[in-house]
Order: structure tokens, then C-alpha cells, then sequence
């Protein structure tokens, strides 16, 4: 017999584990019954590192305000009128709400009891909730994985085995309903030669049994939320991917989530609806004009721009391997010498909000109270790169598609032991890669923070790589989101953060799920 549904909306409390900067969380948290009332709360966030949870903490704060009512104060700090510490002085009460729903801790045996308490303080005794959170991937990441198993190591590496802290929480807690998710890599790795993909939804789907060999335990169904079929006894693991660009996402990005809904709860979720992505354009365009920075000399624009220009007095027309826009390449390329490169500063802090548009992804980006944009400053880049840079996305802007390094000039080619192997299509053919303006992004990864190559902007005149608030636009997060710490460890959050639009649409999912599961005992 199925539950009675419930007849008014309710607001569900959302654990979060492994949370990163909260791109999870802010989905959840965003999706609204009416457009002021959240269906979900934060209840509890947990993460281990420091700057991602100091983004993580910032966040919660300003969700302790109803939407469209956080303090001017907020808005001054990121003005940089006052301090952090100066902005929680001032709202103490929910600087401490948010000192209790932000939790900075690792997820281990050594904390289970600890983890354990927080997450009965937080839910209250409420058994409405869901359990949220993706394990570190990086040992199921296809990159991770080609780094690390010439190590001896690789196959005890903990963060094999770190869904099993999401496996106990699952245990201790029995969420009528949970959403796992991780990299796409996980569906080919193995650890003594077994999948782990098909090891981890037998425990997922018996998660006593897997801690414990108690065959008599908690069980859950499994579905996917880009198939609407009916759970299978042996479901296709690659049912589970999700590609973000499909659902609205200005960006590749291919990812598993698991919907997991407990045996006893006669609910199965509704599908992912696909709609159509905005382009990078679309999504970017608007931001401020900004130059990049010139590495290892002093930084000017007379620098800076010399250095750039500096790829017009190449000749290129013989190293240009047949290209039929061989032509139209060094003409603009000596048009942009003259006269053509960005007169823009490093970084830009004007806000304008995003144009009206019936993409719901850029919709939820923009903010009328915001005065400043943070994050919105170029890296410095080498003059080679600058003037690679500068060839790519020339040749992109004629040819329609990023250079392989292939269609690379000679006397632009790095100097790296693998550069003949790219050229051959074997391997880092596109090391240097254009995020071309009238299609989706492809994926922004953590890599961004080492360095910009795979993530150059499509003008010509600006020859960088993209800010933090760009790649954190693909990422649908708002643009009243401050990422915390140093510029690399804000791209590295911004990297690994799950797209806070895609997490809206899998919120609605489960609100819905709960919404009819009514009585949960």
C-alpha cells in the first residue's frame, strides 16, 4: 500500500557530506515551493578542507536569511567595505547557526561517534530528510587513475574505500532517501580486478550487509535520474551517468548519481527533464573584459601586450599545415598586433547582471543588490602561452573548433617529451584547448587550478585563460557566491563542485519523493 502523500509543503532537512564549497547544497537549498519558501534546509554540511569549508561556512550564513533578504553587510563584504570576521560579529546569531550547520571535519572511523551525534543534533528526531554527498574521486578519476597506479600503493589507497563512510552513515541513520554522486571514471575503475561501480551499488542497495554480513538489514532501491525504467535486480551501471549539458548545464560534464530510496517507502523518482543548455556566450559573455597577466618578468600592459604581438613576426603561413584559413589566421592575427588587444585591466570588479534570457540556469545567476563581482581577476600566463593563447583562439575563431596541437605552428609548440605523441592523436592532443563560444564548455575540473590550458577564453584580445567567476558561471553557481582562500584553491572548488543548477532540478526529484512517501516511520 503506497503512503499517503503529504497536502502542504514541507521543508525537509538536507545532510551533506563530502560537501566541498556546496554546489549540492546550494541546488537544494535554491529550490523554492513559491518562490520564497525552501523546501530544503540546511541542516548539516560537513567537509574537511579548509578553504572550500570556509566557502562552505559563508554560504550557510547567508542562507540563515529568508531569499532576497541577507544583510547589507553581506553585500559590503564583498565590497571589501568590512572583514569576514567583522560581518559575523555583526549577525551573531546566524554566524552561530551557521557555525553549527558547517561543519569542518574528515569523514573516518576515528569520527564516527562524532558524526554520528551531529547528525542527530541536526535532524531533530525528523525522519523526512535526505542524505546528500559525493566521496573524494580522485582514485576513480580516469586522470587520477593513469597518475597513480604505477604506484604499489594505488590499490589500498583510502579513497577507494571512503563511500563506505557514506555506507555507515546510511546505516546509522536509515535516510528514507539519499543521492550519491561521483566522476564518470568510476564505472571502469577496479581494485583487485573487481569493478567497484558494481561493488558499490550491491552495498548501497544492502548497506548492513556490506558493513556487516547481516543479510537480514536495511535495504534500498536504486534508480537512476536519467532513465524513467523501473529499478532492476541488475541495473546497468552506465544508467546512472548523467550528462549535465543534456539538462540545462552550460557545460560537459558527465557524472554518476545514485538515487537510493529505502525498501520500505513505495516511491520511485521521476526522471531528469532534458532541455536545452546556453553556450559559453551565453553564459560569460556579459562579464568584464580582462587581460592576463605576463609570468616570470615584470607585469605591465606595454609588457604584456608586446609579448602577445610578438606572434604577428612569426611565419606562420608555411607552418600552418595546409589550414585553408591560413590567410585569414595572420591577417587577423597582425590586425590585433596593431590595434586589437583588450586596453582592459587584470581583474574587474563592475557587475552587471546577467541579460533576461529563457535559459533557467543564467537566470538563477544574477543578483539586483549585488554591487561588486568577486572572482573576476586573469592569471598570469608565460609570453609562449600568451602567444599560443592567442593562435588558438584565432584559429578557433576561423576553423570552428579548438587547435590540436597538430595544427599548431612549429615555433609555437612546447617544449615537452610527449608534444610528438600529441601530434600523432596518441595522446594530449589538445593540450591547449578554446572553450568555443556558441556550445556548451566542456568539463570544468579541478586541473583548472595548475593551469589554464584546457580553459582558454574564446577572445582573441583578452589571451587568458578563464577567471574563477567565468568557470564558476558553467557551474551555475550565483554570482553573490564568494569562493574563499587563494585564487588556486577557489578554481580548485569551483573545479570539483557539482553544478548547483543540475542539483536544483535533482532537489526537485526528491522533494517530490518525499513529498509523497507521507508518514515516514
Amino acid at each position: 500500500m503506497k503512503n499517503k502523500a503529504k497536502t502542504v509543503q514541507v521543508t525537509y532537512p538536507i545532510i551533506d557530506v563530502f560537501a566541498g564549497p556546496g554546489g549540492l547544497g546550494e541546488g537544494f537549498a535554491s529550490l523554492t515551493a513559491d518562490g520564497e519558501t525552501r523546501r530544503f534546509t540546511d541542516a548539516l554540511s560537513i567537509e574537511r578542507d579548509e578553504y572550500a569549508h570556509s566557502t562552505l561556512l559563508l554560504r550557510h550564513f547567508f542562507r540563515q536569511f529568508p531569499n532576497g533578504e541577507a544583510p547589507e553587510d553581506y553585500y559590503a563584504y564583498l565590497r571589501e567595505e568590512i572583514d569576514r570576521g567583522e560581518l559575523f560579529r555583526r549577525h551573531p546569531e546566524a554566524f552561530k547557526s551557521a557555525m553549527s550547520s558547517a561543519v569542518k571535519l574528515s569523514l573516518g572511523p576515528e569520527n564516527h561517534t562524532n558524526v554520528s551525534n551531529l547528525i542527530k543534533g541536526a535532524l531533530a528526531k525528523r525522519k523526512d530528510w535526505v542524505l546528500v554527498g559525493g566521496p573524494p574521486c580522485q582514485a576513480y578519476s580516469l586522470v587520477g587513475r593513469s597518475r597513480m597506479q604505477s604506484d604499489p600503493r594505488f590499490e589500498d589507497d583510502e579513497r577507494h574505500f571512503l563511500y563506505r563512510e557514506y555506507l555507515q552513515i546510511i546505516v546509522d541513520h536509515r535516510p528514507p532517501v539519499f543521492v550519491m554522486e561521483n566522476v564518470k571514471g568510476l564505472l571502469s575503475a577496479r581494485v583487485r580486478g573487481e569493478l567497484m561501480i558494481n561493488k558499490i551499488l550491491d552495498d548501497l542497495a544492502q548497506p548492513v550487509s556490506a558493513l556487516s554480513r547481516n543479510k537480514n538489514g536495511l535495504r534500498y532501491n536504486l534508480y537512476s535520474l536519467s532513465d524513467s525504467d523501473e529499478p532492476k535486480e541488475e541495473a546497468d551501471p552506465r544508467s546512472f551517468l548523467v550528462r549535465a549539458e543534456e539538462y540545462g548545464v552550460p557545460q560537459a560534464r558527465h557524472r554518476m548519481f545514485i538515487v537510493g530510496i529505502r525498501g520500505d517507502i513505495d516511491v520511485r523518482p521521476e526522471a531528469l527533464s532534458p532541455h536545452v543548455a546556453p553556450t559559453v556566450r551565453e553564459t560569460i559573455s556579459d562579464l568584464p573584459e580582462v587581460r592576463s597577466g605576463i609570468s616570470r618578468q615584470k607585469d605591465s600592459y606595454e609588457a604584456w601586450s608586446k609579448a602577445v604581438a610578438q606572434l604577428s613576426k612569426i611565419r606562420l603561413k608555411r607552418q600552418l599545415n595546409g589550414s585553408p584559413f591560413a590567410e585569414d589566421i595572420i591577417e587577423r592575427i597582425k590586425e590585433l598586433a596593431a590595434n586589437g588587444y583588450t586596453t582592459g585591466g587584470r581583474s574587474s570588479s563592475r557587475y552587471r547582471a546577467p541579460k533576461q534570457t529563457d535559459h533557467a540556469s543564467i537566470s538563477m545567476l544574477g543578483d539586483t543588490r549585488l554591487g561588486v563581482l568577486t572572482g573576476h581577476e586573469a592569471r598570469s600566463h608565460m609570453s609562449t602561452d600568451l602567444q599560443r593563447y592567442a593562435f588558438a583562439t584565432v584559429f578557433a575563431e576561423f576553423n570552428g573548433r579548438s587547435p590540436k596541437l597538430s595544427d599548431f605552428p612549429e615555433k609555437l609548440l612546447p617544449d615537452h617529451r610527449n608534444v610528438e605523441l600529441g601530434r600523432e592523436g596518441k595522446m594530449f592532443s589538445d593540450r591547449f584547448r578554446v572553450q568555443m563560444p556558441d556550445s556548451v564548455a566542456t568539463t570544468i575540473t579541478s586541473h583548472i587550478s595548475k593551469d589554464g590550458h584546457y580553459f582558454i577564453h574564446y577572445d582573441p584580445k583578452q589571451c587568458r585563460s578563464l577567471t574563477v567567476r567565468e568557470a564558476a558561471r558553467l557551474q551555475t553557481f550565483p554570482d553573490n557566491y564568494k569562493f574563499e582562500g587563494p585564487r588556486t584553491a577557489q578554481y580548485h572548488q569551483v573545479g570539483n563542485a557539482v553544478p548547483a543548477y543540475l542539483a536544483k532540478q535533482i532537489a526537485a526529484i526528491i522533494a517530490d519523493v518525499l513529498d509523497r512517501a507521507g508518514e515516514i516511520a
